[in-house]
């Protein structure tokens, strides 16, 4: 549309972000690139061209904070030829250390909290006009509220949703507490709109995001009901939800596994180890037993459904018995994935302050043995579905021409030879054969 006489132009500048971590940060990541949108930004895969950079940043994973430092180091030079480039640290490091980075990054030109995106275009404002901003407050507005509506561009068929921030569990080994704040749910209306104005944009699959999305409080009935709420929106054909707390797996979440056709037959409920004794120390609130009781109520529900977990192997004072423990649980519930890692203390956690260190050659000796069990359960799983049909939610081509990707409902990634104008739609696959990490199939009759 031409612009109208005398009206002012808006320079438009490029906005370069990196993101780290989980899903959350994924749709964070989205939120403050359409809130610099306002400001004139638009989006650039490029570093080298942009007018600012952003890393939004995680804390979870080991040397967090080193990596950051890291990559302020390969900007340096951006910033040298050219001085008008402004950059930002986001995300969970900002907000646990944002007042150092300020100290030791002189690069860095502004530094916002995971709570507190809302503001960033008049932080941005602020920058250009030569000042360095930091906010890392737990603001008492909503930042959700705050936030512009989303822009109706056209979007790919799956989508990533907030519901819930912040943990109140406190695990002993995790950080998220002090970097996310207490636990706080987006209430109900604002998240249902927010899921009709995705599907107007051709979103087909939504991911209910939280740090513990399970305890998501927002209406009575809880995310069991918030599920059946959502779907009954037309044209929305699946849903799914992560990360999930055993506590918060409560009877009507369990029954909507077993009744609400769009909610997929995928869980990712971690567990982190597989002892009494561990799990104690994690303050993980909860026992081998119980755990393995709420899978046997889950798979009683959707007896189809494929299960994940988190594991941390190390934890301090962790013995051989403690970790062989950990190796019999895999075995017992047999989870189609999992992610392992290596304990890494995060500073100013509890675990941080203990003794009793396991060495770092015992953490990778039995990081290498539960990887490869849980490759050999991955790889069980996947020659299980050989000769299945499933549906598939066709997302972009694939490697080979004629081909598509998509995923099953269990989250496998398949293959299988098809129009692209089956991009957003599902359609039953005839599983060929079974891959490292993907299956392949053929359309069903």
């Amino acid at each position: 549309m031409p612009q109208a006489p005398g009206a002012a132009m808006t320079a438009q500048k490029k906005l370069y972000i990196k993101t780290y971590g989980c899903q959350m940060n994924v749709y964070d990541s989205e939120r403050m690139a359409e809130a610099l949108g306002a400001e004139g930004y638009v989006p650039t895969d490029r570093a080298e061209e942009a007018d600012m950079i952003l890393l939004n940043t995680c804390h979870i994973r080991e040397k967090a904070s080193e990596k950051v430092y890291s990559e302020l180091g390969r900007l340096r030079p951006l910033k040298d030829a050219k001085p008008d480039l402004k950059v930002g640290i986001a995300g969970c490091v900002a907000q646990a250390e944002g007042t150092e980075i300020m100290a030791r990054a002189p690069v860095v030109d502004l530094v916002v909290g995971p709570q507190s995106y809302h503001r960033l275009p008049a932080m941005e404002r602020a920058v250009r006009g030569g000042a360095r901003a930091v906010d890392t407050d737990f603001p008492e507005e909503d930042k959700f509220t705050e936030l512009k509506a989303r822009p109706k561009a056209k979007r790919g068929p799956t989508a990533f949703l907030t519901v819930q921030e912040g943990c109140d569990k406190f695990c002993a080994f995790c950080v998220v507490p002090y970097t996310r704040g207490a636990e706080v749910s987006r209430p109900a209306d604002r998240i249902e709109a927010e899921t009709r104005g995705l599907v107007e944009q051709g979103v087909r699959e939504i991911t209910l995001l939280g740090q513990n999305v399970n305890a998501w409080h927002g209406m009575e009935g809880g995310l069991g009901a918030l599920v059946r709420r959502l779907a009954r929106i037309e044209g929305l054909a699946r849903i799914r939800y992560t990360t999930s707390h055993p506590n918060d797996m409560d009877d009507a979440l369990i029954a909507a596994h077993g009744e609400e056709a769009k909610l997929m037959p995928y869980l990712h409920l971690p567990v982190q180890s597989g002892s009494d004794r561990i799990l104690k120390a994690m303050n993980r609130k909860h026992g081998r037993d119980a755990y393995l009781a709420l899978v046997e109520r889950i798979r009683a529900a959707r007896p189809d459904i494929l299960l994940t977990s988190d594991f941390i192997v190390g934890f301090p004072g962790e013995t051989e018995s403690d970790f062989e423990d950990t190796l019999d649980l895999v075995r017992q519930v047999r989870y189609g994935a999992s992610f392992s890692f290596k304990y890494s203390p995060r500073p100013g956690t509890p675990a941080a302050e203990r003794g009793a260190q396991v060495p770092a050659e015992v953490m990778d000796e039995r990081l290498q043995r539960l990887q490869a069990l849980i490759t050999e359960l991955q790889r069980e799983a996947q020659e299980a579905m050989v000769g299945r049909e499933v549906e598939v939610l066709f997302e972009k081509p694939g490697r080979l021409p004629g081909q598509m990707v998509g995923k099953s409902g269990q989250l496998h990634a398949v293959h299988a030879d098809a129009p692209e104008s089956l991009r957003g739609e599902v359609r039953r696959v005839r599983i060929t054969a079974s891959g490292p990490n993907s299956l392949a199939g053929t359309l069903a009759a």
